[in-house]
């Protein structure tokens, strides 16, 4: 039972099949459609999602009324707002699918008794925060250092699949550009 769930776990603590059923029991399965919210603005944050199969995307709407895409969580990854998660607090953020997905979802409630019972899982995801920090360090210096058609490019050749299913808007958004730019980008590699 959710076999990416469990082998991507593995992959960094040991897990042995008592601890897979006891984790198992803090799991909330979700199939979702496209285009639907997990978490909308002014929302409280109450659970963190894996993502089984499927893409996510983080985003806040701006002053000027554009979404501005800060995350997008592909197959394997978590997203979660953690200031809300953590605080209990309204998020500026809304959670949304991009395709059909199955997320895994552990509650707020759930996220603290798993860690007692499982401790292992503490170490599981102080090293994938510790990795998702480290991203975020390297997207943040390839912003700065990158031109933006460098930094298009190295986008879309570290994730050459998700380049081609995710629309161009979403994209251009996430990178900080507009959808024409990415357009001309696309054309000027074909």
């Amino acid at each position: 039972m959710y076999p990416n769930f469990i082998n991507h776990i593995r992959k960094y603590v040991d897990l042995d099949d008592h601890s897979v059923a006891l984790l198992l029991k803090y799991i909330t399965p979700l199939k979702l459609k496209r285009k639907e919210f997990l978490l909308k603005e002014a929302q409280v944050c109450q659970s963190i999602y894996f993502v089984e199969k499927g893409c996510l995307r983080m985003y806040f709407v701006d002053n000027k009324l554009n979404e501005q895409i800060t995350q997008f969580a592909l197959e394997h990854w978590w997203m979660t707002d953690h200031f809300s998660f953590q605080d209990n607090k309204p998020s500026p953020y809304f959670i949304q699918t991009v395709e059909k997905s199955e997320i895994l979802a552990i509650s707020t409630t759930s996220f603290e008794a798993m860690l007692r019972e499982l401790p292992q899982m503490e170490r599981y995801f102080r090293i994938i925060m510790q990795r998702a920090v480290a991203a975020a360090q390297l997207r943040n210096k390839y912003l700065y250092e990158m031109s933006k058609e460098e930094f298009y490019q190295h986008f879309s050749t570290s994730f050459p699949e998700f380049v081609q299913c995710v629309p161009q808007y979403m994209i251009a958004s996430y990178l900080g550009l507009t959808p024409q730019y990415v357009s001309e980008l696309r054309k000027k590699k074909l």
